[in-house]
């Protein structure tokens, strides 16, 4: 019964966005208050139920997600993001400009939401291929897997680090085994598959001298702009932050919580903790991208109030998200899953991935998807005592596969890159779903070594 409803209520959410247009929150939320009672919850307990759900996705997420948007518009708004692309691209050469634009997209892409590197990395990829006189799409792929690989696999950004939050995960070991899986990720999904695609669709990847869905592009002078060092610590500050102190907890602490509670050990494990590495990066980020460029703090204000109105959207979705999880747990569907699966062989990383996918696919949202995926496996991962680090990033996996037309995403790439509906699904939607495989057979291989 409780799969019946489950299937009704993802059907229901489908219709009242994709059909009604509704608002994503309202629909998750409606939808929520629906599956609810169709689970048999008493009438009375609903609204706390999903009040539960929201509350528990806004504690640190709602820091983690604020302030990463923060230093993400710090840093582009000085023109850092500029001096890291350039910086890069001219030292590896017009003949490793894949091999750029991936360390390049990598880098900004941990410390920014998919759509901010992308609105920001597109312009000065295209600028690059348009001087190199290649096609856009030969740097765009490995542009877009690099950026789409760290939404799936790396806090601080919202996705992973809400599912890391929700399944009880080390965030340092999540950030750490995620970079580890994430290399070899983008290699296969951008420079290897954008050597594949352009045998298949070739006629996407002719030379483009303009894209009409830019605008108006924002200029920097090369020499205003911040110098690449400090660009490029202040877009790693919250990494470097988190994996010093899990490292740290893990040469010397031993993952002891008594010993992490004096002294020194006490101070590290403090800054790794989200939302202090978070709140240290944004005073940083504050300085080295707005007093110490001679802005004032007008200024640095205003930035700020920008990045947050950027992202009061997509918290109001994944709070919603957050909302649905919740109800399914409390419903029993987590349990019904539970049941369901005890006799499967299935490995619990591959049950995750499974899961993810579905709920990608059927939703279309990257972060609804994790974070429903991470209520509905949580309970094999307690009877099965699997690693949560190694759930997380194959939930993660799962997230990204097969973005559609149901995807903000798809329409982004689709109008950014100029492609055709059939092209975007050629390109975009077939190197999603690379990622996600790839990304999973990663985690198998971490998995295997680790555990």
């Amino acid at each position: 019964m409780q799969f019946i409803v489950l299937f009704l209520g993802i059907a229901l959410l489908l219709y009242l966005i994709i059909r009604i247009k509704m608002n994503t929150f309202v629909a998750l939320v409606l939808t929520a208050f629906v599956v609810a009672l169709g689970l048999g919850m008493n009438p009375a307990d609903v609204a706390t139920t999903i009040t539960k759900g929201i509350g528990s996705s806004m504690g640190d997420l709602a820091v983690v997600f604020g302030f990463g948007a923060m230093i993400g518009r710090l840093v582009s708004d000085a023109g850092g993001s500029y001096r890291i692309s350039e910086t890069l691209i001219g030292f590896f050469g017009k003949n490793r400009l894949q091999l750029a634009v991936v360390i390049a997209s990598f880098i900004i892409g941990m410390s920014m939401f998919f759509e901010v590197g992308l609105v920001l990395l597109t312009p000065i990829i295209f600028a690059v291929a348009l001087e190199a006189e290649i096609p856009f799409l030969y740097l765009g792929i490995p542009m877009l897997a690099a950026l789409s690989t760290t939404q799936a696999f790396l806090p601080p950004q919202p996705a992973p680090t809400a599912v890391t939050l929700a399944m009880g995960a080390n965030i340092g070991k999540v950030l750490i085994f995620g970079i580890i899986a994430a290399i070899p990720t983008v290699i296969v999904a951008g420079p290897l598959f954008s050597k594949l695609a352009k045998r298949y669709a070739p006629n996407a990847f002719e030379v483009k001298r303009e894209l009409p869905a830019l605008g108006e592009m924002k200029k920097f002078n090369l020499d205003e702009t911040p110098g690449f060092g400090i660009s490029m610590l202040t877009s790693l500050f919250p990494v470097i932050f988190m994996g010093a102190s899990t490292i740290y907890q893990l040469v010397v602490t031993h993952g002891d919580k008594a010993a992490e509670r004096h002294g020194f050990n006490a101070v590290m494990a403090l800054i790794g903790t989200p939302t202090a590495a978070m709140l240290v990066s944004l005073l940083f980020a504050m300085w080295s991208m707005g007093i110490h460029q001679r802005k004032n703090m007008k200024e640095i204000g205003n930035t700020l109030n920008e990045a947050i109105k950027s992202v009061a959207v997509l918290l109001m979705i994944i709070s919603g998200g957050a909302a649905f999880k919740q109800v399914l747990l409390d419903g029993g569907v987590g349990t019904a899953i539970q049941h369901a699966m005890s006799g499967v062989s299935l490995s619990p990383i591959i049950l995750a991935w499974l899961i993810a996918v579905i709920l990608r696919v059927a939703l279309g949202s990257a972060a609804v998807a994790s974070l429903t995926a991470a209520g509905l496996v949580m309970p094999l991962v307690t009877a099965t005592h699997a690693d949560p680090v190694m759930i997380v990033l194959a939930i993660g996996a799962g997230s990204v596969a097969a973005s559609h037309v149901n995807d903000a995403g798809f329409w982004m790439v689709n109008e950014y890159f100029e492609l055709t509906v059939k092209q975007t699904l050629q390109i975009w939607t077939v190197l999603e779903t690379v990622l996600s495989v790839v990304g999973l057979a990663m985690v198998l291989i971490i998995n295997a070594v680790v555990n």
